[in-house]
């Protein structure tokens, strides 16, 4: 996730201080990984420096000053083309389970074993996954949809990998 990107959209509603931007990410997307307050401050610093942001006022308080951010005109458009831009597919073509079960097989070992490992720890993650689904709100609903789904298809591969074995053994082997 992009997270300049992330925070340019929670500024284009309105000013905000690098606080209440941490709050409104971990809120809406921080829920398993919280974004650390050095990430926010550089971010906002690296988006200062390239006309993204401006400083919409600063603050005295009790502690350090606070500043407000605003996105500008040129940080608008980023967004725009950013939520605009189709992500890229991951077609994983490339892929280190692969990569061990064919190993397995060039030095004897019993690369079911490696498959049955992989089932279990990918059944293990879908079982929490669906348990902070089915008591989470909508958006970890949601995420947690995406997780699954993809696991589901990664369990697919794994039983059809699991069914061809032998003649991917015979490939690999005599090559």
């Amino acid at each position: 996730m992009s997270v300049s990107h992330t925070l340019l959209g929670l500024l284009e509603p309105g000013p905000r201080h690098g606080y209440d931007l941490k709050r409104a990410y971990d809120e809406q997307f921080g829920q398993s990984k919280p974004l650390a307050y050095g990430q926010v401050y550089s971010t906002l610093s690296r988006l200062l420096r390239n006309g993204m942001v401006e400083v919409a006022g600063v603050e005295q308080g009790e502690g350090p000053e606070r500043k407000r951010y605003t996105i500008t005109d040129a940080g608008i458009t980023d967004i725009e083309t950013w939520l605009s831009t189709p992500e890229s597919p991951e077609p994983y073509l490339q892929n280190t389970l692969y990569t061990k079960v064919v190993l397995a097989l060039l030095s004897g070992r019993r690369a079911g074993d490696v498959l049955d490992a992989q089932r279990a720890e990918h059944l293990s993650l879908m079982r929490k996954l669906t348990r902070r689904k089915n008591e989470g709100d909508l958006a970890d609903r949601l995420i947690c949809d995406h997780a699954l789904f993809h696991l589901e298809a990664d369990l697919r591969w794994l039983e059809l990998t699991t069914a061809r074995l032998d003649e991917l053994a015979k490939a690999v082997v005599h090559d």
